[in-house]
């Protein structure tokens, strides 16, 4: 039977605060490229889909698309420490569906000195006469 109170009310989601720029701050500022995935010269996009409830607590992240090396759990790590705003619905509780997108790019001209035993695999232009490593930086895009 038909509810006629609920006709034309929408129903409060919970907003992440200060948008999608704060949202990829936090990100980019919490997020920590997995040992592994640096070795392996691994990099790609991970994409979580989490719940987020009317609490603003993020519940549930699992990965639609990963590419393992650790990136895949970091990936949910970083969302599992999500935090949105809380809202009120007048006794209707909501859970939201979402997902993100994260982006594991390496930095530019990296130099990583190996003590472990040498794997046989090709490395991509790592210069050998470079004698300091670079100052290791890394960069994320996210998109929201």
């Amino acid at each position: 039977m038909p509810d006629h109170h609920h006709k034309k009310r929408f129903l409060n989601m919970p907003k992440y605060t200060g948008g999608s720029e704060a949202f990829k701050a936090f990100i980019a500022a919490n997020l920590r490229y997995p040992e592994a995935a640096l070795e392996a010269r691994v990099e790609g996009t991970v994409i979580v889909e989490y719940d987020v409830h009317d609490n603003g607590v993020v519940d549930h992240p699992r990965v639609l698309k990963g590419i393992g090396y650790g990136c895949n759990e970091e990936a949910m790590r970083v969302v599992g420490m999500l935090r949105f705003e809380k809202v009120k619905n007048r006794g209707v509780r909501v859970k939201m569906t979402t997902k993100t997108t994260i982006h594991f790019r390496l930095p530019e001209g990296i130099k990583i000195n190996y003590t472990a035993a040498p794997k046989a695999q090709t490395t991509q232009n790592i210069e050998k006469d470079q004698e300091k490593p670079a100052p290791v930086t890394y960069e994320y895009t996210i998109t929201f």
